[in-house]
């Protein structure tokens, strides 16, 4: 029995390649004697002639890793590639850091909690990457006595 004919009409028909096209293997007789496309539409109609489903790639296990890496996990040192500035680079990290310790010097200055002079000499300190954070810049101030402790 061959089908040849009819399975290259029915692929044109349905769109898609031959190998996608499925036959009924019990009514193979009334495939064979189908010789026009009006044939081929019609058992499409009827079931006898259809398309298989395209297998794809299933993204559950993607998405579970994503919703893990959200939460912090699967980051250990084995899965890491790229060094620590290729991961977040120098300049990243420093914007960070300085620029919510320039916000505090500010805020200190225009509330007038620092003189002008001490602020132009913290802010130098600052650019210069003398504080981590701004609880140690807090710290300093306290250690020199231009912020009180709070109570």
């Amino acid at each position: 029995m061959n089908l040849k004919n009819q399975k290259r009409m029915a692929s044109e028909i349905l769109k898609c390649g031959k190998n996608r096209v499925w036959i009924d293997p019990n009514r193979l007789e009334d495939v064979e004697g189908s010789i026009t496309r009006a044939d081929i539409r019609t058992l499409i109609a009827s079931g006898t002639i259809g398309k298989i489903k395209k297998k794809g790639v299933s993204r559950a296990r993607a998405r579970l890793t994503a919703k893990q890496k959200l939460k912090g996990r699967r980051k250990g040192h084995g899965s890491r590639s790229g060094t620590y500035n290729a991961r977040r680079p120098r300049k990243q990290r420093w914007i960070q850091t300085i620029r919510p310790i320039r916000r505090r010097l500010r805020e200190l200055r225009d509330s007038g909690a620092l003189p002008r002079s001490v602020y132009r000499s913290y802010y130098m300190m600052a650019k210069g990457g003398m504080f981590r954070s701004i609880a140690h810049l807090e710290t300093h101030l306290r250690n020199e006595g231009y912020l009180q402790e709070e109570a």
